[in-house]
C-alpha cells in the first residue's frame, strides 16, 4: 500500500510523545515493505531542519517539512472568540501546507491518507477533492478532554472561563471532524469508547440526513508500540533510591503536574527522606522549572539520550491531572523496568494492574505512601519494574501492533 502521512510535527528527531508514535508507525510500516510519504508542520515549537534529518530517513519516507506559523498572536485569539471555531485548529491552516498537500496527491495515488492528529482534520476536504484514498484520523489524544480537564482544575475565573470556550469550541471541531473520516484510529481502548460515543451521539442527533454513510465511522484502538529490545531492563549503574519525571515541559499538563507534585507532595518526602533527588528531565522547559531552587531537586532540562537517562534513575513519578490518550514515557519507562508512580488519568489507557505493574496515587498522602514504600523496599521496585516489563513485552510490541494496523487498513480498503 501508498500511505501518505500528514503530521502536525516532524516525525524525526522522535524525541517527544507525538514525534515517537508517529515514527513508530512509519518505521513500522515501511520495515514491512509499505510505502510512505510524509507532510510535516515544521513550527517554532518544534522546528527541525532537513539537514538534520538521516538521509536514509529522508528517502524512505520522502519527507517534506513545510513552515507554519503556530504562535499565539492575542489579537486574532480574541476576534476567534466571535467565529465559534476553534482557535487550536484555526492555527494549523495554513496555503503552504495545503498547496503541499494537493501536489503530493496529484503527483501519486494513495491508498490511505493518514491524519496525525486532529489538528490535520481542515485538509479532509482538499484530501476528498483530490484523491479516493480512505481518509484516517491517527487521535493521539480526545483533544477538547484535554483542555476539559486543565478548566477543571483551573481557580481563576476568567481562565477558567475562556479555557472552557477553548474546550467547547474544539469538541464541536472534534465531533464533525471524526464525521468526515473513513476510520478512526486511537491511541487507548479509553479514546475509542469515547470517539464512538461522540460518533453515535451525532449520528442521533442528525437522525442520519447529511451523512451518506450507512454505519457509523469505525475505530479501532492502537496504542504505542516499542521494541523492548531497544530498552534494556536496567541493572547497571542506577540512583537508588532517586526519583525522576521525563517529559516535553512545553505541554501544559506536564507543567501543571510537575507544579503541583512540588508544591503538594515533595516537601514531606522531602522532609521524611531529606538526601532523596528529584530529577527533572525534558525538553522546552519553561524558565520557572529552570530557575528553581528548591532543596534536592535536580533540573537537568533536555537530556542528550533518553534511554540512558531512564537507565540510570530508579523512580519514575507522573503526576498528571489533565491530558488523555496514552503516555509514551510510560510506555518507555515501563520497557526499561522502572517502577512507574502515576496519577489515574497519567496512566490511562494503558492496561496496568495496580501494585503489581505499577503504582497509582492521585492523592498528595497517596503519593508520600507510594514513595515510601518504593525509597524504603528495593525489592518493590525490582518486582514491581520486571513485572512492567513482562507487560509491554506482550502487549505493547510494535511488530504486532503493525500488524493490527494493517488489517484495518485492508478492512477499510474492501
Amino acid at each position: 500500500m501508498r500511505i501518505l502521512f500528514l503530521c502536525n510535527k516532524s516525525p524525526w528527531p522522535p524525541k517527544e510523545g507525538g514525534p515517537m508514535a508517529m515514527n513508530m508507525l512509519i518505521e513500522g510500516l515501511t520495515g514491512v515493505g509499505h510505502t510512505v510519504k510524509v507532510l510535516a508542520v515544521n513550527s517554532y515549537k518544534y522546528n527541525i531542519q532537513e539537514s538534520e534529518i538521516p538521509a536514509d530517513y529522508r528517502v524512505k519516507t520522502d519527507m517534506e517539512l513545510i513552515g507554519v506559523d503556530l504562535r499565539v498572536k492575542p489579537f486574532d485569539a480574541f476576534l476567534n472568540l466571535f467565529t465559534g471555531e476553534s482557535y487550536h485548529v484555526q492555527r494549523f491552516i495554513s496555503e503552504s501546507f495545503r498547496v503541499r498537500v494537493v501536489a503530493a496527491l496529484l503527483a501519486e495515488k494513495y491508498d490511505i491518507v493518514q491524519l496525525e492528529t486532529l489538528f490535520m482534520c481542515p485538509y479532509i476536504s482538499t484530501i476528498r477533492k483530490h484523491s479516493a484514498a480512505k481518509i484516517i484520523l491517527r487521535a493521539h489524544n480526545i483533544e477538547h478532554l484535554i483542555w476539559q480537564r486543565i478548566a477543571d482544575e483551573t481557580k481563576n475565573p476568567v481562565k477558567q472561563w475562556y479555557t472552557s470556550h477553548l474546550a467547547r469550541t474544539l469538541k464541536n471541531f472534534e465531533e464533525n471532524a471524526v464525521q468526515q473520516c473513513d476510520g478512526i484510529v486511537a491511541i487507548t481502548p479509553t479514546d475509542a469508547a469515547c470517539f464512538q460515543n461522540l460518533i453515535h451521539g451525532m449520528m442521533d442527533k442528525k437522525s442520519g440526513k447529511g451523512n451518506s454513510r450507512k454505519g457509523p465511522v469505525p475505530v479501532i484502538d492502537i496504542p504505542f508500540g516499542i521494541n523492548p529490545e531497544k530498552y534494556a531492563n536496567s541493572s547497571g549503574a542506577i540512583e537508588v533510591p532517586s526519583l525522576f519525571s521525563l517529559g516535553s515541559m512545553n505541554w501544559i499538563p506536564n507543567q501543571e503536574g510537575v507544579r503541583w507534585f512540588l508544591k503538594e507532595v515533595w516537601p514531606d518526602v522531602h522532609n521524611q527522606f531529606p538526601d532523596l533527588k528529584y530529577f527533572l528531565a525534558g525538553r522546552a522547559m519553561p524558565e520557572w522549572m529552570l530557575s528553581l531552587k528548591l532543596p534536592n531537586v535536580v533540573v537537568l532540562g533536555e537530556v542528550e539520550d533518553s534511554r540512558n537517562f531512564l537507565a540510570s534513575q530508579a523512580i519514575m513519578i507522573v503526576p498528571l491531572f489533565s491530558g488523555s490518550g496514552i503516555r509514551v514515557k510510560i510506555i518507555e519507562g515501563m520497557a526499561a523496568g522502572k517502577t512507574i508512580i502515576s496519577t489515574s488519568i497519567g496512566a490511562e489507557g494503558i492496561s496496568y494492574t495496580h501494585r503489581e505493574n505499577i503504582l497509582i496515587a492521585d492523592a498528595p498522602c497517596e503519593f508520600f505512601e507510594m514513595i515510601s514504600i518504593c525509597v524504603t523496599n528495593n525489592n518493590v521496585c525490582v518486582k514491581i519494574g520486571n513485572k512492567a516489563r513482562s507487560l509491554i513485552e506482550t502487549k505493547y510490541n510494535t511488530n504486532f501492533l503493525i500488524q493490527k494496523l494493517i488489517a484495518f487498513y485492508q478492512q477499510l480498503r474492501g
